[in-house]
């Protein structure tokens, strides 16, 4: 059997070995003996993200397991973190927009928890550091869960004698809202995924995936240019580069000059509190990243997601806007919505509807085969969509109208396959590249 040469092989080395592994914060120590991984997730990324005395033990997951899904840690006892984080939906709530207490919308769409502890900002605009912190800010918001303060949560839970006993049992202490969040974070530590189809083809089987879902890669690595922010290989095995790009998303419905003209005037710097609020209550959300910087190159900006599991995560973008796959290429394929501060890397990409058609079915292969049904069902509803389709302007796209750039040269696949390309951009014969036997 023949292994995919290139990157594909230097990913796989990399996935079992960790080497080139971007390094860790300086204020994080790598922790050790990570638990049972997929062969999606080193362990050296496992240790370069878990801090060292944050490690998920058994007792602290089985205690934010118990926390993760309370309603009690809302203020009327109707929501808890798992509403917005359904595990069967792959921890998102398929809705475009997440609801809270008395049924409040909020203004951003709910990121997945898988993989999230391999996130290096949490939120759609980077506005928490950790997991812990993350964990923390729904619960406060007026929106999500609607306690007034820490104080008040605190006051709850040492009122449910289980949690008293719990938090004892595991952190020698009555509760506090710090052991409260180390303890959810514990259990979303332990939601990482890497266990896809994809997986198992960039292993050494050729067959794992079909002609349509291997061209899809090729064209991920190349005409499509998907891989400028999110790369398949060796320092990027989520799929995402962890930055902040104006992609036009947001400029369907804001005027972002004035937006961030008012946004400098309101937004304090550093207060995570109001900060929060303002993204996810008012119309200040759509500045994204701004938010959080105040810096002019940021507006309109949010985090590459990670596109693991995309296949069950929709609807998508911060404000789930696009309802299908399908909806996101044709968005990418005119190179966005223009506005004053779209990121320079988008442009007009002059894909086919059958380049669309093989793309969106090698996304469909980048979920966990644990969410298999669920990955089939999704992609029926999302085909069954396939003629609606909003954003799709094939003018654009091919460059008949507008002003979005030239294309990149179409390469003959035959002669040179992106998909091949080795990690320094030289073709990587397979047999120069020794197997490496998952650990």
């Amino acid at each position: 059997m023949r292994l995919p040469s290139g990157v594909v092989t230097v990913l796989a080395v990399v996935l079992n070995s960790g080497v080139g592994l971007a390094a860790s914060p300086p204020s994080q120590q790598a922790s050790s003996a990570p638990p049972p991984l997929p062969p999606g997730v080193s362990a050296t990324l496992w240790r370069l993200s878990v801090p060292k005395g944050l490690e998920p033990t058994p007792e602290r997951v089985a205690l934010g397991e118990k926390l993760f899904r309370d309603k009690r840690l809302s203020v009327d006892n109707t929501v808890a973190c798992m509403t917005c984080h359904e595990p069967e939906l792959g921890f998102t709530d398929g809705k475009p927009l997440s609801e809270g207490v008395k049924g409040q919308k909020v203004t951003r769409n709910s990121p997945t928890v898988l993989n999230a502890l391999f996130n290096a900002t949490q939120f759609w605009d980077g506005r928490a550091g950790t997991l812990e912190d993350q964990a923390k800010l729904p619960i406060l918001n007026p929106r999500e869960m609607g306690m007034p303060d820490a104080d008040t949560v605190v006051k709850k839970v040492r009122g449910i004698p289980e949690y008293v006993t719990d938090f004892q049992k595991v952190f020698g202490r009555e509760p506090n809202f710090d052991d409260l969040a180390v303890a959810i974070a514990a259990f979303e530590r332990m939601q990482f995924s890497g266990d896809a189809r994809f997986d198992k083809f960039i292993m050494g089987d050729a067959k794992a995936l079909s002609a349509s879902e291997k061209n899809g890669w090729a064209l991920f690595n190349g005409k499509a240019r998907c891989n400028s922010c999110h790369a398949g290989n060796a320092v990027s095995p989520l799929f995402s580069d962890q930055k902040f790009h104006n992609i036009g998303v947001a400029a369907h419905k804001q005027d972002f000059v004035t937006l961030a003209r008012k946004g400098v005037q309101v937004v304090r710097t550093g207060d995570e509190k109001q900060i929060d609020e303002l993204a996810l209550q008012t119309e200040f959300s759509e500045l994204g990243r701004f938010l959080v910087t105040k810096q002019e190159n940021d507006v309109g900006s949010f985090k590459t997601p990670t596109l693991r599991n995309v296949g069950i995560t929709g609807p998508y973008m911060h404000d789930g806007s696009l309802t299908t796959l399908w909806d996101v290429m044709d968005h990418y394929n005119k190179g966005g919505v223009p506005n004053p501060f779209l990121d320079g890397g988008m442009q007009r990409l002059g894909l086919t509807e059958p380049e669309i058609d093989d793309l969106v079915a090698f996304l469909f292969t980048l979920t966990d085969t644990k969410f298999d049904k669920l990955n089939k069902e999704q992609l029926a509803k999302q085909r069954a969509r396939k003629n609606t389709r909003p954003e799709r302007d094939t003018a654009v796209a091919l460059g008949k109208k507008g002003n979005l750039g030239d294309l990149a040269p179409n390469p003959d696949l035959n002669v040179k396959n992106p998909a091949d390309l080795g990690f320094y951009g030289d073709v990587t014969p397979a047999s120069a590249v020794p197997a490496v036997k998952p650990r």
